[in-house]
């Protein structure tokens, strides 16, 4: 077929979604052609910008929803090169402190290590590991002061030792190795690095105060790959101070008169920048808004240096009204999350394909970013998005990781995580009414939950799920012959398919026997 031919079928964005003007599509609705390519996965480079000032290595930000990103959540995406914006629904001195803990993460130290107690026995240690899906075995041995004691090795973690107690199977104090906070003034990760040189075979080690109390611990798999040794090397999202990169959202606080709140939301931000935070998020259903453009101008006045996302929008309209109120990147989506029910119950939104390309043009006008927020169920998902957004925000597929904040429970023998719309009721209770437009003292009040309360299945850590998804991002890269973002958008060449077509793109005619993690 020649490339005369070819133009017939494979179009790109603007001639394509022309053609398609009087029906929405969303991800599964299309497939992207192969091009000619001398580039392979390896090569490509998937970073992004949300504004001048905030550079990523990975075009993924974890949601800001209660189940998906607090402190753990965002330190884990920075350490693998994106951004996780820590939710609202806690109170504005715990959104402070959330931050203040990445932000004053030392960069590979763990600073609040699970740790156990010597009385404790190895069934109890079995049973934590059990129910918070730990992947991990060896623990830092505390008394109550938290002073160490010792180091419970992984090999003494298993069934057959399970009566037998901490104590008994730990190693005492003084064959443990550490180091003192005082030795890691400067360069940390030098020192860490220099100490796993020096100590072959061991994995482990534990940093200590001036009074022997656990302060935090290395490991050597997180030090190989900061320091470039491993395979799956993973660049980090640091700020120019060299510390990880955070985002928090807000709402938009109103007087008991409905007007914005503009000491309190400037009171509550100018603590979040004192911390460091690199972004925050005006985070609602309903972006276009008066309320939300008055917060975005509120902010850029006070703070322009900042790098401001608002949302969330799902026309070009919405994206010219933040963008002149001062965002730097916009976030697309109503509707599209698994667990949001605003199309059903409100009767908007506009699924998820159409309206990236229909904010993409507005943005690309205005000199704005844009963010796809919501549908992505696969890699392939992030692929299409990312020929039209510049980064992609992640809910449910990091949900179930160790990291996210989500209560985990035991059904049928497996273990789950909570996972509930930030618009479910539960939600709103707990703070997110603002975000739908309601007042946060709903408990007695009669409204329409946007969002429902679900459970997903314990999955991988951050570090492998983020590797698969970037593993997969970079192979539609290189089948699209794009060395990098912005070629993928100019190399992007889109088809529809039919319902038939959808179900040929799947595993299909066989009976499976071995599943991955994510589906690629």
């Amino acid at each position: 077929m020649s490339e005369d031919t070819d133009s017939v079928f494979y179009k790109p964005a603007d001639a394509f979604f022309r053609d398609n003007a009087q029906v929405a599509l969303t991800y599964d609705d299309i497939t992207l052609a192969t091009r000619y390519s001398e580039v392979l996965p390896r090569m490509t480079n998937p970073e992004t910008s949300l504004s001048e000032s905030l550079q990523l290595s990975v075009p993924i930000v974890s949601a800001d929803m209660d189940t998906v990103t607090e402190s753990r959540m965002a330190i884990a995406m920075a350490n693998n090169g994106g951004i996780g914006l820590i939710h609202y629904n806690m109170s504005e001195r715990e959104q402070v402190k959330q931050v203040a803990r990445v932000k004053n993460n030392i960069h590979g130290l763990i600073q609040d290590p699970i740790s156990v107690k010597p009385g404790m026995h190895i069934a109890e240690v079995l049973d934590m590991m059990d129910a918070k899906g730990f992947k991990f075995s060896t623990f830092p041995v505390v008394d109550e002061s938290g002073k160490l004691l010792g180091l419970l090795p992984g090999r003494a973690v298993k069934q057959r030792y399970r009566d037998r107690t901490v104590l008994e199977a730990m190693q005492p104090r003084e064959q443990v190795f550490t180091l003192r906070q005082s030795q890691l003034e400067g360069d940390p990760i030098a020192a860490a690095d220099r100490f796993f040189n020096d100590h072959l075979g061991i994995h482990k080690l534990l940093v200590v105060d001036d009074g022997d109390h656990l302060a935090g611990l290395f490991t050597l798999s997180d030090i190989e790959r900061i320091t470039g040794e491993s395979r799956d090397n993973v660049k980090p999202a640091r700020d120019s101070q060299f510390r990880l990169l955070c985002g928090a959202a807000v709402s938009a606080p109103r007087t008991p008169e409905g007007i914005i709140d503009r000491d309190k939301l400037l009171g509550h931000v100018t603590a979040l920048v004192e911390e460091g935070v690199d972004a925050i998020a005006v985070s609602t259903a309903h972006g276009h808004t008066a309320g939300v453009g008055e917060a975005v101008r509120l902010l850029r006045g006070e703070f322009p240096g900042l790098t401001l996302i608002a949302g969330n929008v799902t026309s070009g309209e919405g994206v010219r009204f933040l963008a002149e109120a001062g965002a730097n990147a916009i976030k697309v989506g109503q509707g599209p999350g698994s667990i949001c029910t605003t199309r059903i119950v409100a009767g908007v939104g506009i699924p998820q394909l159409t309206a990236l390309y229909v904010a993409s043009r507005e943005a690309a006008k205005a000199g704005v970013k844009i963010i796809a927020d919501g549908g992505i169920t696969k890699s392939g998902d992030m692929v299409k998005a990312l020929t039209l957004a510049d980064a992609v925000m992640c809910g449910g597929l990091l949900a179930g990781c160790p990291e996210a904040p989500g209560k985990i429970m035991e059904i049928n023998g497996k273990l789950y995580k909570q996972y509930r719309g930030m618009g479910s009721l539960e939600a709103m209770k707990a703070g997110s009414a603002a975000r739908y437009g309601h007042s946060n003292n709903i408990r007695n009040a009669k409204v329409a939950a946007e969002g429902v309360e679900a459970v997903k299945e314990v999955s991988d850590s951050v570090d492998q799920v983020l590797a698969q998804f970037i593993g997969g991002i970079q192979s539609g890269m290189g089948y699209l012959g794009a060395r990098n973002l912005p070629e993928l958008r100019e190399r992007a060449r889109y088809i529809r398919v039919s319902p038939a077509g959808q179900r040929e793109s799947a595993p299909h005619d066989v009976i499976e026997v071995k599943t991955t993690q994510e589906h690629s």
